[in-house]
Parts: C-alpha cells; structure tokens; sequence
C-alpha cells in the first residue's frame, strides 16, 4: 500500500504540476498587471471593511477562515522539510509560487463569491459551484467535489494531527494517543457548532497564532541582525545552482519549493474560496484582493520566519539525492518540525520544544476547522439538499477518525497522503480557473472602473453579462 502511495503521489506531482502551477501564476500575473503589487492598500483596507449578516461571514472572518487553511503545520515542518530535501534555495521558490500564486488567489477567490449561492440558510460556493455554474460541465464540478471531500476529510488531517501529536511527543512526553484523542474532541465540539462557530473561534485565534509565531522570529532575527545580508545571500544563490555547497540540485530546490509554497499557502489549490464565498461582501473583487493578501501573510511572513530561524542557527540538515546528506549540521535530526524546535532552542534553551508544540497545536489545529468547513461546502454541493443529516454527521465522524488516525501514523505516510490531496485538488482547480477566468479579470476591471470614479464597488452580474449568478442580481 505504501508502495502504491508514493508511486501515486509520484504521478500527481510530476514536473508537468510543477510547470501548471508557476506558469499559471505568471499568466494571471501578467493579464491583472500585477494586482499583487497594485492592490496592496486596498488588500488591507478591505481586510477590515464589511460586516457579517445571517447569510455571510464579515471580510475579516473570511479571511480568518482561508488563513486557518493556509497557515498549518506546512508554515513550521513544511518549510524545513522544503529546506532539508531542496536546500536553502527551496524558500526562494516558495516566495515565488506565494508572489505569483497571489494573483491566482484573487481568481479562484473572485469566482467563489460571483457563484456563491444560499443552502442551509448561508452562503455556499467554491470551485464546484463555479464549475457547473460557470462551465456547466456537472460531471467535471462532482468529482472536483468528491476529490475535495476525501481529501479535507481523509488525506489532510492526518497530516496536521501527526504534526501536533509528534511535536507534544518530543516537548512534553505525552503520548500520541492521548494527543490524538484531545485534538480529535476539541475538534468535534467546534465543528458540530457549524460555520459560524468556526468563523467565530478562526477570528480570534489566528492573529494570536500568527502574532506570536512572528514576534519569536523577529526576536531571533534582530539577534542575528548582521547575518541578514548572508542568509538572503545563501537562499538566492542556492536558488539558482551558484552556492557550492548545494550545487547539483536546482530541479530538487524548485521542486520542493513549489510543493510545500503550495502545500502552505494552497494558491490555486481550490480550498479559500470556500471561505471566500462565505462572506458578505458588495463586490467579489473585494473578497478576492482579501484572498491575495492572505497569501502574502502565510507564505512571506509566517513561512519567512521560520526559513531565517532555521537558516540563522544552521540547524538544518540537506539531503542528498544520491545518498547520504550534503550538509548534516545536526546529526540523527529527523526532518520536520524538529529543525525550527532546534533553532529556537539555541538562543532559548529548553523554549524551542515547548514553543513549537504550541505553535503547531493552534497552526494545525485551526486548520482541520477549515478542511472541514470546506468538506461540508462540498457535501452540501452533492446533497443539494439541506435535510441530508446523516451525511452530514457520517462527514463529521470521518474527519474525526482521520485526524485521530493520522496521530498515531507514521510521519512520512502522513505528508505523502497529503501531497495527494493537494495535487489532485490542484490540477482539477487551476485547470477550471484558466478556462473560467473571465468573468474574474471582468470583475476586476469593473471593480477599478467604479473606484477611479470615486464610488465604493457594488457589483451586478446582470450588467457584467454573467449568467448562474443570482446572487448578484
């Protein structure tokens, strides 16, 4: 079985998703002039505006909710995995993906609010919705959604719960049955309160998470102050084959830059505009920009922070593909988690176990709340009925017994089964959002036009000539 897994996951990520998802970005890019560059103040300003009603979350607790997804266990052994096979060159390629896969972001964002719709009392939408309404290939949005449930529901939490479980293990010798199984009924008692629930508690965890986890970094990188210049230095040459130290493996440092930058960051990979549709917003280009922005904080700040920890205090090991390491600066280390413990660690003896393990608790925790909202998205896309309560529970035990399963399993199985669901996600997405792009770029002109003329953006679907939106009319 484990067998048949690589092999699978092998196929998904050949270098053909690789090129998808960099060329993809480049194009969206370049077709919005550069929105991540132009929009950066309106990105923030809208971050703030807008108000939740009975039917949608407010901006900012969209944004909470995409960011739950984004910032998970890939922001801390995400990136010194990224490191450990790719080398430093890899974070180089994760800024990359995360720089363009921000335009993409608005995209797939965009779409999720122009085809949002109303069931169970609140607004749905995602990239099924916007593959029937928008394509109208129905078979093409139903396996979309089928991939996405079993991935959100059974490939992707075992990957976060292994990640806390292992990390509690090694900081405070608890067993990762009993991790297991407190992650699992914190959990239920979040996700049967629905999503507003989930919105609620996403709202004022994630600034605390993201806060402290960035405020640690910068203690540390004003203590290496003067080292700043030299690691910039170490990922941009190692990022193009010119470092000695790491030559020979440019492919292995875009590759696994590219994989855990969208691992961490999911641009393009279909899951924010679930949380994208489910807010309240007067324009959908609004909700987009909001979308681009948490790509920014994900990957350029939190993934940042824990690249120039691990990076300052050389505690990192890179893995040569031949055999054996290129560089072993900490011997028997494993790859994970444990190279950012370590790094803390040497400036705060004894701190950098403990501080991580609780750092993953709330990175990975909130983010299985945000597979699961995306899991029943999905479910009420198949329903299409809102009385399907026994799906609706049986979905609930599934991510239950996924999360507490994925604790106890080995660690490399855990990120193997979740690169699949990634990439499965991935090439049914990024393949809808470039035949659907329309009416996204349209928005987004449309959304400029109304602010040169000095008006706050409120959008119609009639007068943009979309059809299957009947929210916006």
């Amino acid at each position: 079985m484990e067998s048949l897994i690589n092999l699978l996951n092998d196929i998904i990520w050949s270098n053909a998703l690789i090129i998808l998802c960099l060329a993809t970005g480049i194009y969206f890019s370049f077709v919005t002039r550069f929105l991540q560059v132009r929009y950066i103040k309106d990105m923030v300003g809208l971050l703030f505006g807008g108000k939740s009603s009975e039917k949608g979350v407010s901006s900012f607790q969209a944004f909470a909710i995409a960011i739950s997804g984004r910032v998970g266990t890939g922001n801390i052994a995400g990136v010194a995995t990224a490191i450990a096979m790719g080398g430093p060159g890899a974070v180089f390629w994760m800024w990359a993906i995360a720089f363009l896969g921000a335009a993409s972001a608005y995209v797939e964002a965009t779409l999720g609010q122009i085809y949002k719709e109303v069931k169970d009392g609140q607004y749905r939408g995602g990239p099924a919705f916007y593959i029937e309404k928008g394509l109208g290939i129905k078979w093409y949005a139903t396996l979309f959604a089928v991939a996405t449930i079993l991935s959100t529901a059974v490939f992707l939490p075992g990957v976060q719960s292994n990640s806390i479980a292992s990390s509690a293990k090694i900081a405070f010798d608890i067993p990762v049955e009993i991790s297991g199984a407190v992650i699992t009924a914190m959990l239920g008692l979040i996700i049967f309160g629905g999503v507003k629930r989930i919105g609620k508690v996403a709202e004022f965890v994630v600034p605390f998470m993201a806060g402290a986890y960035i405020l640690m970094a910068l203690i540390i990188i004003v203590l290496n102050i003067t080292q700043v210049p030299a690691v910039f230095g170490l990922i941009i040459r190692s990022a193009f084959d010119m470092e000695p130290a790491f030559a020979g493996i440019f492919g292995m440092a875009v590759s696994w830059g590219v994989k855990r930058g969208i691992y961490s960051n999911e641009a393009g990979q279909g899951t924010a505009p679930h949380a994208a549709a489910a807010a309240e917003a007067s324009h959908p280009a609004k909700q987009g920009l909001v979308q681009a922005f948490s790509v920014y904080v994900d990957t350029l700040f939190v993934c940042t922070a824990t690249a120039l920890m691990i990076l300052f205090t050389g505690k990192f090991n890179v893995v040569n593909p031949a055999g054996g390491f290129l560089v072993e600066n900490v011997k028997g280390m494993a790859i994970g988690s444990e190279f950012t413990q370590q790094a803390i660690n040497s400036h705060f003896p004894s701190l950098g176990s403990g501080f991580v393990s609780i750092a993953l608790l709330f990175f990975a925790f909130t983010t299985i709340m945000a597979y699961y909202y995306i899991a029943e998205t999905n479910l009420s896309y198949l329903m299409k009925k809102s009385d399907s309560k026994v799906f609706l529970w049986g979905l609930r035990a599934l991510i239950m017994a996924a999360t507490f399963y994925g604790s106890i399993k080995t660690a490399a199985l855990a990120w193997t089964v979740g690169d699949i669901g990634v990439g499965l996600m991935a090439w049914l997405n990024i393949i809808a959002i470039l035949l659907l792009r329309k009416p996204a770029l349209d928005a987004l002109k449309d959304y400029q036009h109304q602010k040169q003329q000095g008006k706050d953006p409120v959008y119609s679907a009639r007068e943009m000539g979309v059809k299957n939106a009947e929210e916006w009319n």
